[in-house]
């Protein structure tokens, strides 16, 4: 930032305020103040404008203002916290309240912001899909439609996929969702949707070799691909779709081995690093490789174990999750009773388990005779998280010790969580409670 440029008068809603131009650059290039002033944050040179006029409440803009000044909020009792996001949003600054409300997530300083409830699940079964953003809104799947909430946690209208169940979502930008559905993909089960509006951008579009297909899980890469899971249930066919993010246009697949022998995939993750591919699938083989798209090979990958049952929680070897962890090389992975394994991506596939206590079971649902809510797995800022029933356990540190754990008292389960913009969301097993954690800002 440059030198002070001088005092700014101005009158917002009829109150006059003043404040200096190096105030107002801190807002940032993408304010409202930024066009008030000249590329160097200088008082445009006009000496007919002696005061920029702004038609909003004053009594919020000069919480605004003092934030400016001070880099603290401090909201008095007579003002609608709700309405300073909302004037925040309008002068460009949501970044700065959001800043001084809360520090980057830390899931040994957890604090529950708000639980979520009063919608269930519609049109369809149950989707156990959620996704945050980077800019910390957060889309949860419940039957055939889609709930989206900003960063204030109002909720935006709804997607909505006419009676076909969701499959999974995937935010490729702040501003943009990717959807799958039990329909076909060339009847248009894959699309892009605007976050904000709700509104369908486009169809995801397929060659004839991938007719018949239906798309699962989902990822995208740093170069503006997105990769999905296909099914063909009529052949029970497998392989892994590639397409354009900007264009929806279907530019490959890999049907090669081993996709041409791997299972359905459960997990796809995309490795910045490296640049390659995560494919991970649990049942009825259990298998994990990485595959380099770039030159077409695969690069690593751990032998299949068969499971008869994808519910047997007394095999070790079968396990429900599992994440690459590029800084340390490795993948972990999560049993049934959230026992953690590691792999070394630069060995042979086997697994160090750091945690082997086996006290602790899933939840059983009596009702359907399965475990409905099962061990996923996250990692965030040089954290590991694994939830198990209804608690969430942080893991820290080269020996990836627990450091901390942290439930909420109602909501049941964990059906699945998302870590994004320095928030934790956890959908419970009880369909209308989103429970939603942050880490309070150090004083």
């Amino acid at each position: 930032m440059g030198t002070p440029k001088g005092k700014v008068k101005l009158n917002v809603g009829g109150r006059i305020f003043e404040t200096t131009a190096t105030t107002l650059e801190f807002s940032g290039q993408n304010s409202l103040f930024r066009a008030m002033l000249d590329e160097n944050w200088n008082l445009h040179s006009d000496s007919a404008i002696t005061e920029h006029f702004i038609d909003r409440d004053p009594d919020y803009f000069a919480v605004l203002l003092n934030l400016l000044r001070t880099g603290e909020l401090y909201i008095p009792p007579n003002i609608n916290k709700k309405l300073v996001y909302k004037e925040a949003e309008y002068y460009g600054i949501l970044d700065h309240v959001r800043s001084a409300e809360c520090d980057k997530f830390d899931g040994n300083r957890p604090r529950l912001a708000r639980s979520i409830t009063g919608w269930s699940v519609r049109d369809g079964g149950i989707s156990r899909a959620i996704e945050a953003s980077s800019n910390g809104w957060c889309c949860v799947a419940h039957g055939s439609v889609v709930h989206v909430y900003d960063w204030m946690l109002e909720e935006r209208p709804t997607i909505n996929l006419d009676y076909h169940k969701v499959n999974n979502l995937c935010w490729i930008d702040s501003e943009n969702i990717v959807v799958s559905s039990e329909e076909n993909i060339d009847s248009g089960g894959m699309g892009l949707f605007n976050a904000s509006t709700g509104e369908l951008k486009y169809k995801f579009q397929v060659t004839d070799a991938l007719e018949g297909y239906t798309a699962g899980a989902l990822s995208v890469s740093s170069d503006n691909k997105l990769f999905s899971s296909c099914t063909k249930s009529t052949s029970n066919k497998h392989v892994i779709g590639v397409w354009d993010q900007v264009t929806g246009k279907q530019i490959g697949f890999l049907d090669r081995p081993p996709y041409k022998y791997q299972q359905n995939a459960s997990r796809l993750q995309w490795l910045h690093d490296t640049k390659c591919l995560m494919v991970a699938s649990f049942h009825p083989r259990i298998n994990i490789i990485l595959y380099d798209v770039r030159n077409d090979k695969m690069v690593w990958s751990r032998p299949g174990v068969y499971a008869s049952s994808c519910y047997d929680i007394a095999r070790e070897e079968l396990f429900r999750d599992v994440i690459a962890i590029e800084e340390s090389c490795s993948i972990c992975i999560a049993d049934w009773n959230e026992c953690l394994g590691f792999m070394d991506l630069r060995g042979n596939g086997t697994i160090n388990w750091r945690n082997s206590v086996k006290g602790v079971q899933p939840f059983f649902n009596r009702g359907t005779g399965n475990y409905s809510c099962y061990p996923k797995l996250a990692f965030h800022e040089g954290q590991l998280f694994s939830s198990l029933n209804d608690t969430i356990t942080v893991y820290s540190g080269s020996d990836w010790v627990p450091t901390s754990q942290f439930q909420q008292s109602h909501g049941g389960p964990i059906w699945d969580f998302s870590i994004g913009g320095d928030r934790l969301f956890s959908l419970h097993r009880n369909e209308d409670v989103l429970d939603v954690w942050e880490t309070p800002r150090m004083t």
